[in-house]
């Protein structure tokens, strides 16, 4: 090695030791210490792309990790890398190239395995992602974030055993409160002694995001053991603790509602689109925890009909075609741009991004709950496609997404008040659909489902256009993936034991029920006001 050589491979040792202990301003003197050496070092600018990351400046970290790759076409890390940043900037498009190039690198170094697969995830590839992170936990096995990541993929695809074991062997090994999270919701608690210790651990937890882990784990299994009191102290204390983790704007959520009521208008509605004609996809859209996986399920088990899960592709499928430079899908001006989307193009667009997620059956079902957002869109784009809504109780609604502790979404659902008010926007939004789009969306009400399964099954199914099958109510019966928080609960015959659920809690949710009756909605009706 020579003497140049030498010396930039210090300074990287030095530089990546200082990043890893968050010292960034050192890292990034050692970054240009190496620089000034030799520009043409791949590993250098990898460390400033890093670096860069760490500062929160996407803009030079692209440009360092597409140095990266410009110098070293084969760098697998470099590509995932950039792969990662497109998604963030809000451009899937580049985001599936530069992945592209990282999978076929094939690269044999355990952080990139783990962000291909996280990169997959993002990109609504689950099996894909799972693949990636099998491979990171094999090349190093000591790493908890990667069982963890492991762990996550398996339950989204329903391998719930899987699941367990992979989880059990990480916490016999390491204190990793989101491995508790998960653990907790792969099956029923009989008694409140884990609750107690997991409450115990959040109470000294040193960070909030562990905090957040081991309070809504422990509030999980208070709940199951009826344990309510236990169970809303645990819940609030999550939802707390995540709450001071996240940045939360409601002004600009009011922002994006707004947009779409006005950007999909009567105008908007009235005039004559190009669609795809391809009539396999059927849309289950409504708020999380509301019974969506339920309805997919009933629907998924006739023998027409398979399940392609959660995806992200119609959104993406938007983005793709949107003239916006707005990294924020949700933008105002990004939702003003969509309106003008080539509706043609984004049918064709979004049945190409879902293929790799079926399996050949005529129709699909695409579960997204968030699809709601999409309507009009769907309907212009995808004309002879379903769409199936789920309606809930207001309170029954907001109170299940209060406490269930989500990814990186729904950050409205950790403050009683904030929860009720986005909940009246959903609703207030749904109404304004359903005028402009009268008899295109298919309601179903969870509480009738599930009081009396077969007759609403029956006009589920009716209203999708297949015979019916009398399997559709062995749902409950499918060995098949459950890629949701109710892997468990799915895997029962219906039941009403969540209908009015909140009322366990008394006073506790007043002010979420305040805030909904301020919006004007009624908690007796369905949120009808």
């Amino acid at each position: 090695m020579t003497d140049g050589k030498q010396r930039i491979a210090g300074l990287l040792r030095d530089g990546f030791a200082a990043l890893n202990r968050g010292d960034s301003v050192k890292a990034a003197e050692c970054c240009k210490a190496a620089m000034m050496i030799d520009r043409a070092y791949p590993e250098t600018h990898f460390l400033v792309g890093l670096t860069a990351l760490e500062m929160n400046d996407l803009k030079t970290a692209a440009s360092a990790f597409g140095s990266v790759v410009k110098l070293a076409p084969g760098h697998g890390a470099g590509w995932a890398q950039l792969a990662r940043i497109f998604i963030r900037l809000g451009q899937p498009g580049r985001a599936e190239q530069a992945l592209e190039k990282a999978v076929a690198a094939n690269p044999g170094d355990a952080a990139a395995a783990d962000l291909i697969g996280i990169v997959s995830s993002s990109l609504g590839d689950q099996q894909q992602a799972k693949d990636w992170y099998v491979r990171a936990v094999s090349l190093a096995p000591d790493r908890p974030a990667y069982q963890v990541n492991l762990a996550s993929a398996e339950i989204f695809l329903g391998e719930t055993e899987a699941a367990e074991r992979t989880l059990t062997g990480l916490l016999a090994e390491h204190d990793v409160a989101q491995g508790e999270w998960l653990l907790s919701s792969l099956k029923k608690a009989e008694n409140p002694a884990r609750a107690d210790r997991l409450m115990q651990k959040a109470d000294k937890a040193g960070d909030d995001h562990a905090r957040a882990f081991l309070a809504y784990a422990a509030g999980k299994e208070y709940e199951d053991v009826e344990a309510w009191e236990k169970a809303f102290a645990a819940f609030e204390t999550g939802a707390q603790a995540k709450r001071r983790t996240i940045a939360y704007d409601e002004t600009a959520d009011e922002a994006r509602f707004a947009a779409l009521q006005e950007s999909f208008d009567a105008d908007w509605a009235a005039k004559s689109r190009d669609g795809h004609d391809d009539p396999s996809p059927i849309f289950v859209v409504g708020q999380p925890r509301t019974g969506t996986t339920l309805i997919e399920r009933i629907i998924a088990s006739h023998s027409m009909v398979e399940s392609a899960g959660e995806l992200q592709q119609f959104g993406l499928s938007v983005r793709r075609l949107t003239k916006s430079e707005n990294p924020d899908r949700w933008a105002p001006e990004t939702i003003r741009a969509s309106a003008h989307v080539d509706t043609g193009a984004l049918g064709k667009e979004y049945l190409r991004a879902s293929a790799p997620m079926r399996k050949g059956a005529p129709r699909f079902v695409d579960k997204l709950p968030g699809n709601y957002l999409h309507i009009p869109l769907i309907l212009a784009a995808l004309p002879n496609a379903k769409i199936v809504h789920l309606t809930r109780d207001p309170m029954d609604s907001c109170f299940a997404s209060y406490k269930q502790l989500f990814a990186e979404a729904y950050y409205h659902s950790y403050d009683q008040e904030e929860m009720a008010r986005h909940h009246a926007r959903y609703l207030k939004l749904m109404a304004h659909w359903r005028e402009m789009f009268p008899g295109r969306v298919f309601d179903v009400s969870y509480e009738a489902t599930v009081a009396d399964l077969e007759p609403h099954a029956r006009a589920l199914i009716d209203y999708l256009g297949v015979p019916w099958e009398d399997r559709c109510l062995a749902f409950h019966e499918q060995k098949a993936a459950v890629a949701t928080a109710s892997a468990v609960q799915v895997r029962e015959k219906t039941h009403t034991r969540s209908v009015g659920r909140w009322r366990r809690y008394g006073t506790a949710l007043d002010p979420m029920a305040a805030a909904l009756k301020n919006a004007g909605f009624s908690l007796e009706s369905s949120g009808k006001m």
